[in-house]
C-alpha cells in the first residue's frame, strides 16, 4: 500500500543515527530537559536565525506558552485566520480570550493582509499568521500593520518550518514564531514536540519559565504555568534528522513544483507560490469540484489522500460561538475542495507519475 507520508523511508536512511543518539539518551539517565535539549535547542535558533529557540512538549503547547508569555487572558482578542489547523484559535479560547476570524487568501490560503486592519479593535492583543501547507504568510504585510498597533506578531511555522520568506527563514520575523514536531510535519519527531523561537530576551525567559509550572527555581513558581518540556528522547531523533533536513527541504521543493507542473492543463487548482517565497510543501493540497468522487477514485486505485481541512474555525462547534457573522468566502470555498496528494521527500518519480496519472483520470 502507497503511504501518504513515508517515515519509514526516512528511517532507513537515518536509523544508525537515531538509535546512537536514544542510546546516548538511555545512558545518560537524563529523560526530562536533558542536555540533548540545550544542544537541539542551540542547533534550531542557529538553523533559523534567532537569539532563542525553547523546546516544547508540542505545537499546541508551543502556541499556548507563546500566548501566556504575551499575557493573552479573558477579554483579550486574538486575530487568526479561520482556515487552518483547531488549534491555532483553540489555544486562544483555552486561556479565556476571543479568537477573532479573518478570512484567507484565495491563492496562498494564509491570512488575508488586507483584511487585517479591519478586525482590530482595542482588545485587540495578538495576531497570529499562520504558515499553511508550507509556505509563510505575508509576514512583511502583517508585520507593518501589527507595528502600526503596537500589537506582537505569533507565527504558526508547524507547516512552514523549514521554508523562507525574502531570505528569513520561517520562524524568524515575528515576535514570537511556534512550530510542532508532530512526525507529519516538514521536520519531525517520533511523538510529540514543538518549540518557541523568539529575539527578546524577557520573552524567551518568561517562556522556559512556563513551560516549567512557572518555576523560576526549584519548587519557586513566580508565575502560572504549564507542563510543557519536550522530551530528551525526542531531542535525540530531532538533532538526527536536522543533519539530513536541508536535503529534505529541497527535496520537497523539487518533488512540489514537479507535482505543478504535471498537473499543468488538468481540472484542479494548484498550489500558488507567492513572490519571495520558497514552499516545503508539508502538504501537497490542490481544489477539486467533486472531492468525494475524486477522493473514492485514488482510494479504488490504492492511492492514499487527505483533507486539511474539512471545515473552517468559524463552523467548528467547539469555535461558532466566536463567530460574529462576518462573511469568510475563501476559508468555506476552500475547505469544500482542498484534498492533499502523497508528499514526502522520498517520493520517487515513478511514483509521482503513477499518482498524476491517476488523478488526470479521476479529473
Amino acid at each position: 500500500m502507497m503511504q501518504f507520508i513515508d517515515l519509514k523511508k526516512q528511517y532507513e536512511h537515518i536509523k544508525d543515527d537515531v538509535l546512537h543518539q536514544i542510546n546516548e539518551v538511555l545512558d545518560s539517565g537524563q529523560y526530562i530537559l536533558g542536555s540533548k535539549v540545550n544542544e537541539l535547542e542551540g542547533v534550531l535558533s542557529k538553523y533559523v536565525g534567532v537569539k532563542h529557540c525553547i523546546g516544547v512538549a508540542d505545537g499546541s503547547k508551543a502556541l499556548l506558552i507563546a500566548l501566556m508569555a504575551l499575557d493573552i487572558g479573558p477579554m483579550d482578542e486574538v486575530i487568526v485566520p479561520a482556515f487552518t489547523f483547531f488549534a491555532t484559535a483553540s489555544m486562544v479560547a483555552l486561556l479565556g480570550a476571543k479568537p477573532v476570524f479573518v478570512d484567507i487568501d484565495a491563492k496562498s490560503y494564509n491570512i488575508d493582509s488586507q483584511l487585517l486592519e479591519s478586525a482590530i479593535t482595542p482588545r485587540t492583543k495578538a495576531i497570529i499568521a499562520v504558515g499553511l501547507f508550507g509556505q509563510c504568510a505575508d509576514l512583511d504585510a502583517v508585520n507593518q500593520i501589527a507595528a502600526k498597533y503596537n500589537l506582537p506578531v505569533i507565527e504558526d511555522a508547524a507547516q512552514s518550518f523549514g521554508a523562507s520568506l525574502n531570505g528569513q527563514r520561517s520562524g524568524s520575523m515575528t515576535t514570537i514564531a511556534c512550530t510542532s514536531f508532530f512526525p507529519s510535519k516538514p521536520l519531525g519527531c517520533y511523538g510529540d514536540g514543538g518549540a518557541c523561537f523568539t529575539n527578546d530576551d524577557e520573552l524567551a525567559n518568561k517562556i522556559r519559565i512556563i513551560r516549567v509550572h512557572g518555576q523560576d527555581s526549584r519548587y519557586h513558581h513566580q508565575i502560572l504555568g504549564v507542563n510543557g518540556r519536550l522530551d530528551t528522547l525526542q531531542a535525540g531523533v530531532l538533532l538526527s534528522k536536522m543533519r539530513i533536513f536541508d536535503k529534505e527541504v529541497v527535496s520537497r521543493e523539487l518533488i512540489g513544483r514537479r507535482y505543478t507542473e504535471l498537473l499543468k492543463g488538468a481540472d484542479c487548482v494548484t498550489p500558488s507560490v507567492g513572490a519571495g517565497n520558497t514552499h516545503v510543501y508539508a502538504q501537497y493540497s490542490i481544489l477539486v469540484n467533486d472531492r468525494d468522487s475524486f477522493v473514492e477514485k485514488l482510494r479504488a486505485a490504492q492511492i492514499p489522500t487527505a483533507i486539511h481541512y474539512p471545515i473552517p474555525l468559524h463552523l467548528q462547534p467547539a469555535l461558532h460561538q466566536y463567530h460574529t457573522g462576518q462573511a469568510l468566502p475563501n476559508s468555506e470555498r476552500i475547505a469544500k475542495h482542498i484534498v492533499s496528494l502523497p508528499m514526502h521527500p522520498y517520493l520517487d518519480q515513478s511514483t509521482q507519475d503513477h499518482i498524476v496519472h491517476v488523478v488526470k483520470q479521476s479529473l
